[in-house]
């Protein structure tokens, strides 16, 4: 496993991160507590040092809570970040809405407080807002409680995670200087994010943690027409209609391109994430034994050469499965 500083937090983190969303019982079918603690154990054996949940993941931060107080040491040297949703149910375009009302600086504060009881630490390393606009910038009390947490020891960082494929809907507060980090979906597919975002965040020494890497399972060469999941699993409603046959057929021509198989799909893909201006880990699902155990590996693997990230910017694909 390599290592990189988080921005200017002085953090270092792990190239490989852990995604917990799939700890949760939620949209993910087959998700177990003991299956994803021995899952999360086995990351942090092999060098894993970053585990981002939230809220919103339902179980996950009390999976991700006993899986550290089962190790020797609580999890030393693990750096948790969670995430606090909004107060009110916020539209794909909530432009106009207040943000006193969508993330007042209490709502924070008593969302801080229950992920710290779910995973049984008296602090966070990093507490994120789960959704941002940019006109919310200068309004409201958040900033305020920010700080106070801050001061009070019970967030050590703060960032936001930026909504599916906006990664412009946060350079206002970004150049602000308030963000320690920024968490984007960048991939082979999403490059948006390296036009204005990444440089950006380069600039202002804003840690990047890089999510979807792999397209929800898009970019690991599994995804083919007539491809199911369990009843109830939310890739379905990813992967619905001609969807499928979409991805297959740009992930033949990334094949064809770089003169690659199928299996060697996903360390590619993680590589070209981690290639981007100012990231410094990505975050993955793992709740296989040997999912984390592949991905862990990938951060052994040398970088992707000049010659292939080229052949890769010519995959960018502008969609958006979640809409």
């Amino acid at each position: 496993m390599r290592y990189r500083e988080l921005g200017r937090t002085g953090l270092t983190v792990s190239e490989v991160g852990y995604g917990a969303w799939g700890l949760g019982q939620g949209a993910w079918v087959g998700a177990d507590d003991d299956s994803g603690v021995r899952a999360l154990h086995r990351a942090l054996d092999l060098g894993v040092t970053f585990i981002d949940t939230a809220r919103a993941y339902d179980r996950s931060e009390r999976v991700v809570g006993r899986a550290l107080r089962e190790l020797p040491g609580g999890g030393d040297g693990v750096h948790v970040a969670t995430k606090v949703g909004p107060k009110v149910p916020v539209s794909l375009s909530p432009s106009g809405l207040d943000p006193m009302e969508v993330f007042p600086g209490s709502h924070l504060r008593e969302s801080l407080e229950t992920s710290l009881r779910e995973l049984g630490r008296d602090h966070v390393d990093l507490l994120q807002l789960h959704t941002w606009e940019d006109e919310w910038t200068g309004r409201g009390d958040w900033l305020e409680t920010v700080d106070a947490l801050k001061q009070e020891g019970k967030i050590r960082f703060f960032g936001i995670s930026v909504k599916d494929h906006q990664p412009e809907n946060v350079l206002a507060v970004l150049r602000t200087g308030v963000l320690d980090t920024v968490q984007v979906i960048y991939n082979v597919f999403e490059q948006a994010p390296s036009d204005a975002l990444l440089p950006a965040c380069a600039e202002y020494g804003v840690g990047v943690i890089g999510r979807v890497a792999l397209d929800e399972g898009a970019l690991t060469g599994s995804i083919r027409t007539g491809v199911a999941f369990p009843e109830g699993d939310w890739r379905n409603w990813y992967f619905r209609d001609d969807r499928p046959a979409q991805v297959e057929k740009r992930v033949a021509g990334i094949l064809a391109d770089l003169g690659i198989d199928a299996e060697e799909l996903p360390s590619t893909a993680l590589r070209f994430a981690l290639a981007g201006q100012a990231v410094s880990t990505v975050i993955v699902g793992m709740r296989s034994l040997r999912n984390v155990e592949r991905n862990a590996a990938i951060a052994d693997a040398p970088p992707l050469a000049p010659q292939q990230l080229a052949l890769l910017a010519k995959h960018r694909w502008v969609k958006n499965f979640y809409g």
